[in-house]
């Protein structure tokens, strides 16, 4: 049976790879809260070298609320971020 996730689509500065490592901890402890917690399903960054990141949530308010608490959006490594549903239908 098909499933609606949310799916926070970030942008990332140049050179992200080298940008992130001083938030890269905290960012990673943030992911591992929300999906200990069953709000986040799947995480991940995308392109080599790294140009962007999917998180994918139960609903669309985590979603915005994780964006709000993740250190690299506080940082300036965020560029550019939406968040719309995704319908998936197989895992």
């Amino acid at each position: 049976m098909p499933e609606t996730l949310q799916l926070l689509h970030y942008e990332y500065v140049s050179d992200m790879a080298d940008k992130r490592a001083p938030h890269r901890d905290a960012h990673l402890s943030l992911i591992e809260e929300y999906h200990a917690e069953g709000k986040l399903v799947i995480a991940g960054a995308v392109g080599n070298p790294v140009h962007s990141g999917l998180l994918a949530f139960r609903t669309a308010e985590d979603a915005a609320a994780f964006a709000d608490e993740d250190p690299y959006g506080a940082a300036g490594l965020v560029v550019g971020k939406k968040i719309e549903p995704w319908t998936v239908v197989a895992s």
